[in-house]
């Protein structure tokens, strides 16, 4: 048996002897190894079966990081078989061939014959003794004809980034670039800023971990690391904790087209069908790293933005406090008094001053409660019922009287008391339907976009693409897991002072309702009708703003913008319901007929970003939906809900016009109203040409300013007729007056500033980054934030307080406009 064993393998040692060794040797390419020195430029011809091996060998200094660039070029020009070139070294492989072909879209290919990879360093750290290093460099080719090839290898003196040292380099699709930095001692965040004097090329930088292979061509530079795209700007932060040996590589990549950046395809006369040969795409750009700021100014930053609204608070509270002292001091004063008694009505006043300039919502003082109390009550039918019939009607109307109610609407010359005829319960509950419905939309909206906006800072910072979303780069400062704090601190201002208009106008309410149990005659008789709903539902939409303008902060993108305009548009249609709610308090909008007009206005804006870029047709129909709304709004408003809304309301339109002003020509009836409506009907016809003859990029805005626009518009209009009635405009409306106008002018100013644009791509939105202007930390936007916060709240204060003058003036004596 063994010997019978030992002839079976002697057997098989003899076969493999005559069969495969020879045909081994057959294939075998001779390898031709060649000493050489770095710095030398070395040419040759390499054969088929033919592998050529240069070797180098030298010596690393300690301290310093030795980095090799190895430069070669080819005039082959077959792809089918290519010169390939793979460095061996002691801790990795890297291989190309040449030429070295890319791939674009459309089945694009382009391809290069002069080629240079930078060698990872043996020791990033550069802190290995003097000793001597190996690399070898081998060339093969399976041509069947000789190939002539070009090789150098070069010391690469500026491999390691200085800190705010700038560095100037080019770089191109074949010709890569990378450096080392390692963070200085005491410094936890520093930020990588790229600029460039040339829009294209399009370039990718990224930063990667010290470690081997580096991913530096275009098709494997988004494998690892953090990256953005590039025209003219980049910045990038990076921090300490992100990489725990204090060291990284920033590698620069040229892209092979520039669809990535918002350009296209190169165009090149060098090639044939839809290959491309050694196109030139240089670019030149200059890096430098710059620390970022420390975590004092965070904390700074954060206690001055605290600080700046808290004065707010500070400043309503000293009010509330005076205020208190005056009511104290009256109620003193009366109950000393020796009149008939009367005067120990003063301690249930809302808010009671000695003279007018002092007075305000609800300012009555005691010479008119005892002229109150002997007036005897206007016979005057009401309905007392907690009916929700009236609620679910979309317009209110006037209950049924002793007459037609449209005999008291087509009077020429309608007061208060005309059109505030309904129960003042019923009002009220009308008008907390808006407050419960905010609530509820503002539950529903917000937790699955703050849901969403998780996952999109989730996904950037996972895939470490910062494409994804458009900060402005070079003031976007993270903190924990989000990428850009200052910007969603900024939103602070939105928060709290909502909630302190809502206190306000709780405190407003509650010593409203204290004056209504002491003296309800005088309160249904005299002054504005006093309805908070409209108010607590505007304090709400001012915090929801805060808090979706933060969330969409998260990661600003095309795909989350509306998250920052929804609630903007609510709030200014809220602010015009309340100005017409305030002397139309029967005959106002329903909450379910506004907020499904609000929600049209959204859908349009959506539609208007989706499709509104380049397709004309959205365009024709949302100038014809907007000159259409804006007549049938306007000859409902003129008519004051009496002309119905319905298919038959243009014919009923022509009716009107034909009688009035084609048979005969008669002055209308409400003048003012009548020249309020052509102006704003002349404005709103102006934006639909400019939208249709334009097209503006950013739709989002563009109808925001339109809502804007008819704001301001009604409120100037107000005020002119409210002057002009011989009203007067008390110090403090006045003050808010004043300071909303020049907070509103300073706010558009920053607003307008423009630090990104998501309708770009991600490098052209670079293209408008800039540096913090407020302690390091705050940019532009920011600014905008704080002053558009304060703005609102003020804007709101006015709406809050412009009719105080009112309070003592008898409704039948004031005018409806």
């Amino acid at each position: 048996m063994v010997s019978s064993g030992l002839c079976s393998w002697f057997c098989a040692w003899f076969l493999f002897c005559i069969t495969l060794v020879p045909l081994a040797a057959a294939e075998s390419r001779p390898t031709d190894i060649k000493p050489a020195q770095i710095g030398e430029f070395y040419t040759g011809r390499i054969d088929r079966n033919i592998e050529e091996v240069y070797s180098f060998n030298y010596t690393s200094k300690p301290g310093k990081v030795d980095a090799l660039r190895v430069f070669v070029r080819s005039d082959s020009d077959d792809l089918e078989f290519p010169l390939l070139f793979v460095v061996r070294q002691q801790k990795g492989v890297l291989s190309w061939q040449v030429p070295l072909a890319f791939r674009g879209y459309y089945q694009r290919t382009y391809t290069y014959q002069d080629v240079s990879r930078t060698l990872c360093p043996t020791d990033p750290r550069g802190q290995a003794p003097t000793s001597e290093q190996f690399l070898y460099i081998d060339i093969a080719s399976m041509a069947p004809s000789s190939v002539q090839y070009e090789l150098i290898v070069r010391r690469l003196p500026d491999f390691e980034l200085q800190t705010d040292v700038p560095l100037n380099f080019s770089a191109s699709p074949s010709q890569p670039q990378y450096f080392l930095y390692s963070f200085p001692e005491g410094v936890d965040s520093v930020v990588i800023k790229v600029k460039s004097a040339e829009t294209f090329p399009c370039t990718v930088v990224s930063v990667q971990d010290i470690a081997c292979p580096v991913y530096d061509l275009d098709h494997n530079v988004e494998f690892n690391g953090v990256y953005q795209s590039m025209t003219k700007k980049a910045a990038i932060t990076i921090q300490r904790k992100d990489f725990p040996r204090g060291q990284f590589y920033t590698v620069f990549v040229i892209k092979p087209e520039d669809y990535a950046c918002g350009g296209s395809a190169p165009v090149s006369t060098i090639g044939t069908g839809n290959q491309t040969w050694n196109l030139k795409r240089v670019k030149h750009m200059e890096v430098t790293i710059t620390p970022s700021i420390s975590s004092s100014v965070y904390l700074h930053a954060s206690l001055l933005c605290l600080l700046f609204f808290l004065i707010f608070y500070l400043g309503a509270f000293l009010a509330f406090f005076i205020h208190h002292l005056r009511l104290q001091k009256k109620s003193l004063n009366m109950s000393g008094s020796p009149d008939d008694g009367e005067g120990t009505v003063a301690a249930s006043h809302p808010i009671t001053t000695s003279t007018p300039e002092g007075s305000s919502y609800g300012a009555i003082d005691e010479s008119r409660q005892r002229k109150a109390k002997s007036l005897p009550p206007i016979p005057r039918p009401r309905v007392y019922s907690d009916s929700s019939a009236d609620e679910e009607s979309d317009i209110d109307g006037i209950p049924e009287m002793e007459g037609d109610k449209n005999v008291i609407q087509a009077k020429a010359f309608l007061y208060v008391s005309d059109l505030s005829i309904k129960d003042r319960r019923t009002i009220s509950k009308k008008y907390k339907i808006y407050f419960w419905n905010i609530i509820t939309i503002a539950v529903f909206y917000a937790l699955p976009v703050i849901q969403l906006v998780i996952t999109y800072q989730t996904v950037v910072n996972v895939t470490g693409n910062q494409d994804i979303c458009y900060y402005n780069f070079l003031c976007a400062h993270p903190l924990g897991v989000l990428s850009s704090f200052n910007n969603i601190l900024s939103n602070l201002g939105h928060v709290l002072l909502g909630f302190l208009f809502l206190l306000i106008v709780l405190h407003r309410d509650l010593q409203h309702r204290s004056f209504l149990e002491a003296n309800d005659v005088y309160a249904l008789e005299f002054g504005i009708p006093k309805h908070f709903g409209l108010f607590y539902t505007m304090g709400i939409a001012l915090t929801m703003e805060g808090v979706l303008s933060a969330c969409y902060h998260v990661c600003p993108n095309y795909s989350n913008f509306q998250f920052d305009t929804s609630f903007m548009y609510m709030i200014a249609g809220l602010c015009m319901l309340k100005l017409y709610q305030t002397r139309h308090p029967d005959i106002n909008a329903s909450a379910y007929a506004a907020y499904a007009s609000f929600a049209l206005v959204i859908f349009l804006a959506v539609l208007g970003v989706v499709f509104g870029k380049d397709n004309w047709w959205f365009w024709v129909l949302f100038s014809i939906i907007h000159v259409v709304g804006s007549l049938a709004l306007s000859t409902h408003i003129y008519y004051m809900g009496r002309f119905r809304i319905d298919f038959g309301i243009f014919r009923r339109i022509f009716q009107i016009l034909y009688t009035d002003c084609v048979q005969q020509c008669s002055r209308p009836m409400y003048m003012d109203r009548m020249v309020l409506l052509i102006v704003g009907n002349i404005v709103n016809w102006f934006f639909a040409i400019f939208g249709l003859v334009y097209r503006p990029r950013d739709f989002a805005s563009y109808l925001l300013g339109i809502f804007i626009c008819n704001l301001l518009l009604y409120l100037a209009f107000y005020i002119i007729m409210k002057l002009r009635s011989s009203e007067k405009i008390r110090p403090l409306p006045l003050f808010c007056i004043l300071a909303t106008a020049g907070l509103w002018a300073a706010a558009l100013y920053f607003f307008f500033q423009n630090l990104s644009s998501w309708e770009e791509s991600p490098a052209q939105s670079r293209e408008k980054n800039r540096d913090c202007i407020l302690m390091h930390f705050f940019d532009d936007h920011d600014i905008w934030h704080f002053l558009s916060s304060t703005a609102m709240f003020f804007s709101f204060l006015v709406l809050l307080t412009l009719d105080d003058d009112l309070d003592d003036v008898r409704r039948d004596k004031i005018p409806v406009f």
